[in-house]
Parts: structure tokens; C-alpha cells; sequence
């Protein structure tokens, strides 16, 4: 089994919430996790933003299902780091 531990994503966000307000309700989401926002872009109505979430295993549905709650919209999935939580198999 496999644990996802750093996801960077790419969001279309509305302004409200503001982007605190969107880092935490996401940091709320996953326990014991890191999450980064950074606005790269800002238009009339929307904001689009990196978001940059660490942690032991990161729920990625949960995540997904969180920024649609917030009226975001997920673009790409920029990055993603993950980890094996099982020996591979020995050979002999």
C-alpha cells in the first residue's frame, strides 16, 4: 500500500473565501499536514493558486471534495510524491 505524502496542486478559486480562510479549511481536512498557498494569478472574479499540501497520507478524494466545497476547481495535479509503506518483495 501506497501513501501519498506531497501533492501540489493546481486551483481556480472564487476571492471569497479569502486564501487564509481556503489554506486552513484544506490544512482542517488532512491531520497533521503542511498546506502552501500561493496566488499565482488574480482576475475580476477568480484567483488561481498553488497549493502545496504535505503530509503522512494525504487524502487526495477528501481534498478534492473540500476545494469543491469552497467553489474552487482543481486545473492539474502539478506534482505528486509517493511512498511505498511495504517492503518490495525478496528475491532469492
Amino acid at each position: 500500500m501506497s501513501k501519498v505524502k506531497r501533492i501540489i496542486l493546481d486551483v481556480l478559486k472564487p476571492h471569497h473565501p479569502s486564501s487564509l480562510d481556503f489554506a486552513k479549511a484544506i490544512a482542517d481536512q488532512e491531520k497533521h499536514c503542511n498546506v502552501k498557498l500561493t496566488v499565482e494569478e488574480v482576475d475580476e472574479k477568480t484567483e488561481s493558486i498553488l497549493l502545496d499540501i504535505n503530509g503522512e497520507d494525504i487524502d487526495f478524494d477528501a481534498i478534492v471534495e473540500t476545494i469543491k466545497n469552497l467553489g474552487g476547481s482543481l486545473h492539474s495535479i502539478d506534482r505528486v510524491e509517493v511512498e511505498s509503506s511495504e517492503a518490495p518483495p525478496q528475491t532469492e
